[in-house]
Parts: structure tokens; C-alpha cells; sequence
């Protein structure tokens, strides 16, 4: 295969960026995250916080590394699937504290797009 017929690596470029943006600010500005963690979870919330930055990092890391990149692919979906029950207690929490509107709505659209997001993970997987 030549090089011009490979598909393009910048989604999996994008992808990686993102986590490690995502799990740089889990250490940066921990208090917004440490809200989301729901409260059946054993042990601290900002245990889970870090934890999830360092899972991100780590994901974003086998995405940028072309040798494990496919690996990479299938653990950001995974991550995408697991922090969902974060994103709707961020958004029934939102509802809960009447907070103005227009950041209700932002947190019940974050919901719905974790699809689009496990999609593009799975689509870094598959072109690896």
C-alpha cells in the first residue's frame, strides 16, 4: 500500500489531543470533575478524578503511538461508554439545582454525544 492510499491518521491525531486535553484538566481543575463522580462509587471523588485523568492520558498516549494505536482505538470507546453515567448525573444535577438553562441544555446534549464519540474511537481502531 502507498503512502497516498492510507487513510488519514489525523482523526486518531485529533482523538489523542483531545483525551490528553481532557486528562490534563483532570489534574488542572479537579473540582468540576470530582462533582460528576456519582456517589455509589467506593472510595474519594477526587481518587476517581485523577484516576480517570490518568486513564485518559494513558489512552491518549496508545493513540498517538501508531504501534498501538488499534489497542487505543478500543479503550477511548470504552472510556467513552463508561464515563456516560458521569454525564447524566452532571445533567440531573444541573436540573436538580435549576442552574440557567442554557447549561442544562449543554449538559443533556453531552449525553447523546458520547455516540459520535465511541464512533470516531471505533472508526481509530479500525483504520489503525
Amino acid at each position: 500500500m502507498s503512502p497516498d492510499s492510507r487513510p488519514s491518521q489525523r482523526p486518531a491525531h485529533f482523538l489523542a489531543g483531545l483525551l490528553g486535553a481532557a486528562g490534563v484538566l483532570h489534574f488542572v481543575q479537579p473540582k468540576p470533575f470530582d462533582a460528576i463522580i456519582p456517589k455509589q462509587l467506593p472510595g474519594s471523588p477526587r481518587a476517581w478524578t485523577y484516576g480517570s485523568g490518568v486513564a485518559e492520558l494513558g489512552v491518549a498516549a496508545a493513540i498517538a503511538n501508531p504501534k498501538t494505536r488499534r489497542l487505543g482505538g478500543l479503550a477511548a470507546a470504552l472510556l467513552f461508554v463508561v464515563v456516560l453515567p458521569g454525564n447524566v448525573k452532571m445533567a440531573v444535577d444541573a436540573d436538580r439545582r435549576k442552574a440557567p438553562k442554557h447549561w442544562r441544555a449543554a449538559f443533556w446534549a453531552r449525553v447523546p454525544l458520547q455516540i459520535p464519540l465511541v464512533t470516531w474511537a471505533l472508526k481509530v481502531r479500525d483504520r489503525a
